[in-house]
């Protein structure tokens, strides 16, 4: 339903908290990640849906976004930050308020180096 909110576990590369604001036209997703010692990042996109079925179940969705990765090198070095544009595209299935996605997330580097990369993966999310 609009205005929906959508939490969640997205588990590949990388594997991290999802959320999504639910809006027929546009939803925004969030994926934040981190591992414990040294490591964070977060991935924002606009997401754009298309029906796949008559029962508005499956959809395939896609939209552009961003992403900056932060890793702690250590009190003597310098962190590494990474910055970039990304898009993000999938299949998601709606039963009720339980959502289970499949996604692929294409990255572009513009700080610290100019390097493309592939993300994804799959999760759920429950919506409140």
């Amino acid at each position: 339903m609009p205005g929906d909110v959508g939490i969640g576990v997205h588990i590949g590369q990388p594997t991290g908290l999802t959320l999504k604001a639910y809006s027929p036209g546009t939803s925004l997703d969030i994926l934040a990640a981190w591992d414990l010692d040294d490591f964070f990042f977060l991935n924002l996109h606009a997401i754009y849906d298309a029906q796949l079925n008559d029962e508005n179940t499956v959809h395939f969705f896609y939209g552009p976004g961003g992403y900056i990765g932060i890793r702690d090198r250590g009190s003597e070095l310098d962190d590494d930050i990474e910055l970039g544009v990304s898009g993000a595209f999938g299949l998601d299935f709606l039963i009720q308020k339980f959502e289970i996605f499949l996604q692929a997330t294409p990255r572009l580097s513009l700080v610290q180096t100019t390097n493309f990369d592939m993300g994804g993966g799959v999760g759920f999310r429950i919506y409140l």
